[in-house]
């Protein structure tokens, strides 16, 4: 029995398939990778986030977008849509259709059992390489547990908080969140 190879798409070839396909899918090397549907806790969250961030920058530059906006990583190999993305310095895009954003400031990822694994290793140093990338937030939905890493001079400093009554410090959009309004109506199994 002889093994086909699997087809490779180019990063443009992806393009042109994702703007006209009905449902996201992200590039990972050449493939396609469908997204599946969300939890209400993992959308209520990531909605908390957008408008907690979008209040508090209303009157900077910065400009937040939720999950629609395509981040490329690497024009040639990795496009995502991250939860949320917070772009503070004017956009870049990979080409005239303003669709896929490659100077993200701020990006924010609720995990979930499925993507956990990738959005902690391979997605994440995807995320870290980008020159313009300053904060990579990561939210648990299953209990209250959120990670920050920051971009310093000698690398990436992780902090981590697991008390509803903190406030996350984002260095590089001059803001915080009280983790109380990252998990506002959000109901934990008991």
């Amino acid at each position: 029995m002889t093994m086909q190879p699997s087809v490779r798409l180019t990063a443009q070839e992806y393009l042109r398939i994702e703007r006209n396909a009905e449902e996201k899918s992200e590039f990972i090397n050449g493939e396609m990778f469908g997204m599946g549907g969300a939890s209400l806790r993992h959308t209520v969250i990531a909605a908390n986030l957008v408008r907690e961030l979008g209040n508090q920058l209303r009157n900077t530059p910065c400009m937040v977008a939720s999950a629609d906006l395509r981040v490329a990583t690497d024009r040639h190999r990795h496009y995502t849509y991250p939860d949320v993305v917070v772009v503070c310095d004017p956009p870049q895009f990979v080409d005239g259709h303003l669709d896929t954003l490659t100077n993200p400031a701020f990006i924010a990822e609720v995990l979930s059992d499925s993507t956990e694994k990738y959005d902690r290793g391979a997605k994440s140093e995807h995320y870290r390489a980008m020159p313009a990338l300053s904060e990579y937030l990561l939210v648990s939905q299953d209990r209250i547990h959120v990670e920050l890493y920051t971009r310093s001079n000698d690398g990436w400093l992780l902090h981590e908080w697991i008390d509803a009554g903190a406030t996350v410090d984002l260095a590089s959009l001059h803001c915080g969140i009280r983790i109380a309004e990252i998990y506002a109506k959000v109901a934990f199994e008991t």
